[in-house]
């Protein structure tokens, strides 16, 4: 099977309830180094939850933007978080990044996060940043260019969504073995 297409900045200009499950199965990788997105959280703007609920901030205002772009912020002041922006411009949503099963650049990602078990390198989305080398510095840069490279699945996989997730905002694949989201 042949390399699957990239994704471009114009997949990301639909909902982020749509984007968020046919993100899984994708693969991510941030500079060479990632895997297969397993698990993600959508966040649209209506919901208290998200960080553009409150309205426009310095720190959110990436979201605000066109969509296919990154938005990165620190969780609770140890974490960076990865998010990609979704929905047009102004409508601030974002599906957050929550686990990737590593494929590429396993090395890289033991050192960095100081661990051999791959399946603990990208388990939640802090861990997952760390992992792909993720910071502050890729905020607001786009998803279709270098650093970031994003494929398309390969095939259609079971997916677990809402309510049979553990939480209604979360899609992952089913029997994905880096997350700890329940399984049904």
């Amino acid at each position: 099977m042949g390399r699957q297409p990239r994704l471009r900045r114009s997949f990301f200009a639909r909902s982020v309830h749509d984007v968020a499950p046919e993100l899984i199965g994708a693969t991510l990788t941030v500079g060479g180094v990632g895997g297969v997105i397993v698990e993600v959280e959508a966040y649209h703007h209506t919901d208290p939850a998200a960080h553009s609920y409150i309205g426009m901030t310095p720190r959110n205002a990436v979201m605000f933007g066109p969509p296919g772009f990154a938005y990165v912020y620190r969780s609770y002041g140890i974490h960076w978080c990865l998010n990609v922006v979704c929905e047009p411009e102004g409508s601030a949503s974002a599906v957050l990044i929550r686990a990737i099963q590593p494929t590429v650049g396993i090395a890289a990602m033991q050192r960095r996060r100081r661990l051999k078990e791959p399946r603990a390198l990208c388990s939640g989305p802090g861990k997952l940043a760390e992992a792909l080398g993720v910071s502050i510095r890729h905020n607001g840069l786009p998803l279709d260019r270098y650093p970031f490279e994003i494929r398309a699945r390969a095939a259609e996989p079971e997916i677990v969504t809402g309510r049979a997730s553990a939480s209604p905002r979360r899609s992952s694949g089913r029997g994905a073995t880096v997350s700890r989201a329940r399984r049904i």
